[in-house]
């Protein structure tokens, strides 16, 4: 699939000049800066050294008075109070923080939920609030779940129990008639950030709570690391508050991680110090796991864990259900793109798929991977309790949401945001949804968003790739959504040599120089390039895109690229 290369629009030199003047930094490093919106001294101070100083009064937010006070009026009385989260990585973390806080003063009234992911589906569900009657329960605090539950909490409330709703999806219709409803993402709501997690919300409620009660603030920021995780692999802009958390909770997963989270490093055979990176690809899989293929509540389970054998039997099982995940997803996706030839829908501009025997846990994983074949709004369906449910996924710059607005004749259940969303609805509607939502995207998407397009910080010689240089990008971290990973291009590169294929023969091990600069060499992976390794032992120059990662062997650290992409010059 060809690449775009789109380099960032180059600042203004008066606004490079001054970054040069108060921060004494390189050219490059001050250009990379003000892409990031990094414009003054201060906002570089609040860049380099979040603290927790910068985050905004919870209380900002609507209806956060009104939680607590609730919160309040049932530790008074004692009430039984069920915390409710979703079953990915951001509702078993949000479940699993709330109960830590509430752990040292509230324990024993003090209940968590998980829908099953299959009988009972996304979101607040009849049999949980069913639970909730059942145990005596009169309060359930939901988190990253709720803002649509409007049906669902008119019936706890004729039950007599009460709902405060912690979200971060787009609100669709009425808002329901919980007694807080707490979601940035309100219209009526003036909290000045827009970007937490489900996790997120519920550390600002955990934060409200301290205020209130009086507590030490040491039991909300023990609790970072859980936001972190969810920052991390709900892929939300790491920007603002969301930065501050993940860069602060990356630091505790660090210097003093929890049970669970140790067990599960060592089983996956990370080592050396945790960055997002390694949280989407170590640790989101893994939770996320234990609710496509069991029972999430394993996760909150390691999550929660603080003893060394139970941490290490939950985080077996979530080791397990993984690689049951993986070869599910593996398979399912060989059968889509197959599926994709067979019906001859290669130049369509959309996939939309659907069999009766796909697993609905990897759907999601599936819509993912098809994207990177098939570069396009993507839906992958399967069927459920005699219902089509699935998982869409977009392409930067087109907004699937609003796509799916526009498909809501069809649809009986639908949410998520502007990249990612789930749906459902009735087996005997699929046919006209896929025609459809082919419709409406052909009529709306522009046609370069087809096109893969990888966004260039800077074009750089290997020379400049100094000690300095690379502590000074390193800084820029964490990185992740509106904060990614520098992106440099080196011209006219050479084998040095040694560059050659490695693993399967699909991918390329890297070994370069610049044409005219033989003393300055660099090595580099290339996945899935192993094709032009006959081009690159030729001696034919060419341009390499990368992201510049450190690689340690035999307990050395050298710097290499992680290739994106190259051109040669013909």
């Amino acid at each position: 699939m060809k690449n775009r290369w789109q380099f960032q629009p180059v600042p203004e030199k008066k606004k490079i000049d001054h970054l040069l003047e108060v921060l004494g930094v390189d050219k490059r490093i001050a250009r990379m800066l003000l892409t990031r919106g990094i414009e003054t001294y201060d906002q570089a101070e609040q860049f380099f050294r979040p603290n927790l100083d910068d985050l905004h009064d919870p209380f900002l937010m609507k209806d956060m008075d009104l939680a607590v006070e609730r919160i309040q009026h049932a530790m008074e009385e004692g009430e039984k109070v069920l915390i409710y989260g979703d079953y990915d990585v951001d509702g078993t973390t949000s479940v699993s923080l709330m109960v830590k806080f509430f752990e040292p003063f509230y324990s024993e009234y003090i209940d968590y939920y998980i829908p099953d992911r299959y009988k009972e589906g996304y979101g607040i569900s009849l049999q949980g609030i069913d639970h909730a009657e059942s145990n005596n329960i009169s309060l359930i605090i939901a988190l990253d779940c709720g803002i649509r539950a409007v049906n669902q909490v008119e019936y706890a409330t004729k039950k007599g129990i009460d709902f405060i709703i912690c979200d971060h999806h787009l609100p669709h219709g009425d808002i329901p008639k919980a007694v807080a409803v707490l979601d940035h993402k309100r219209a009526d709501c003036p909290y000045p950030y827009k970007e937490l997690t489900g996790c997120g919300i519920g550390l600002k409620l955990c934060q409200a709570l301290t205020k209130k009660l009086g507590l030490e603030d040491s039991g909300w920021i023990n609790l970072l690391d859980f936001v972190a995780i969810s920052s991390a692999c709900d892929i939300v802009p790491i920007t603002g508050e969301n930065r501050t958390l993940t860069y602060l909770g990356i630091e505790q997963i660090n210097s003093a991680p929890r049970k669970g989270l140790e067990s599960i490093v060592e089983l996956s055979g990370k080592k050396g110090k945790f960055t997002v990176t390694d949280l989407v690809f170590t640790i989101g899989p893994r939770v996320n796991a234990a609710g496509r293929i069991g029972d999430a509540k394993k996760a909150v389970e390691m999550l929660l864990s603080e003893d060394d054998s139970l941490a290490t039997e939950a985080s077996q099982i979530l080791e397990k259900r993984n690689a049951e995940r993986k070869e599910l997803d593996q398979s399912i996706t060989q059968e889509a793109l197959e599926f994709i030839e067979e019906r001859g829908m290669q130049d369509q501009k959309t996939s939309v798929l659907f069999s009766e025997s796909w697993h609905k846990g990897v759907v999601g994983i599936v819509a993912s991977r098809l994207i990177e074949s098939y570069y396009r709004p993507t839906i992958v369906l399967c069927e459920s309790n005699g219902k089509a449910v699935g998982s869409a996924r977009s392409v930067p710059g087109f907004n699937i949401h609003e796509a799916l607005q526009q498909c809501e004749e069809f649809l009986e259940q639908y949410g998520g945001h502007a990249f990612a969303a789930g749906m459902t609805l009735s087996l005997e509607k699929v046919e006209a949804f896929q025609k459809k939502f082919e419709e409406v995207v052909s009529g709306t998407i522009d046609s370069e968003l087809l096109i893969p397009t990888l966004l260039v910080d800077e074009e750089i010689d290997f020379t400049e790739i100094t000690p300095k240089f690379w502590r000074l990008v390193k800084q820029l971290a964490p990185f992740g959504p509106e904060n990614m990973k520098p992106v440099f291009v080196t011209r006219n590169v050479i084998d040095a040599k040694w560059s050659k294929t490695v693993g399967d023969g699909s991918h390329l091990k890297l070994d370069v120089y610049q044409r005219g600069k033989p003393n300055y060499k660099m090595s580099g992976i290339a996945f899935g390039m192993g094709e032009y390794v006959d081009r690159i032992k030729s001696k034919e120059p060419f341009d390499v895109l990368y992201t510049i990662e450190e690689n340690e062997w035999q307990g050395n650290v050298s710097l290499q690229m992680m290739v994106k992409d190259l051109r040669f010059k013909i």
